[in-house]
């Protein structure tokens, strides 16, 4: 039993993005997941991803970039206002302007650079740089 599959996928792509495989297939498909992963896509540390419907919950098969120099998963889930954002970026990433934060908001998932530029604050995901 999985108790956090956020985690679980997030450390299966930061293992395999050290290991140097091209792909990786994760589950189970959530829809949260699936929006950390578009995230990450957009600022290019995956190439892309495709949902596949097994009938036991899914899977994503991630197409790697191998760019991805450390990620993780923020426990515990921290609420961050938006003027707090750039504290929480000097404490979870190594330099300014370096990886991003991901947050889920009242405006859905996104990178913390997207949630300064919107005006809107929300809970601490993950980092990835």
């Amino acid at each position: 039993m999985r108790h956090d599959p956020l985690n679980d996928i997030i450390n299966t792509i930061k293992n395999a993005s050290t290991m140097g495989m091209r792909e990786v297939e994760v589950r189970p498909a959530a829809r949260l997941i699936g929006r950390v992963l578009k995230v990450m896509q957009e600022y290019n540390y995956i190439k892309s991803f495709e949902v596949i419907d097994d009938s036991r919950g899914g899977l994503f098969r991630i197409f790697l970039a191998n760019t991805i120099n450390n990620c993780g998963i923020i426990k515990p889930r921290l609420s961050v206002k938006k003027l707090d954002l750039e504290k929480f970026e000097a404490r979870f990433l190594p330099a300014q302007d370096f990886g991003i934060l991901i947050l889920t908001t009242t405006k859905g998932v996104m990178s913390h650079k997207t949630a300064r530029e919107s005006g809107v604050g929300g809970k601490l995901l993950a980092y990835v740089y």
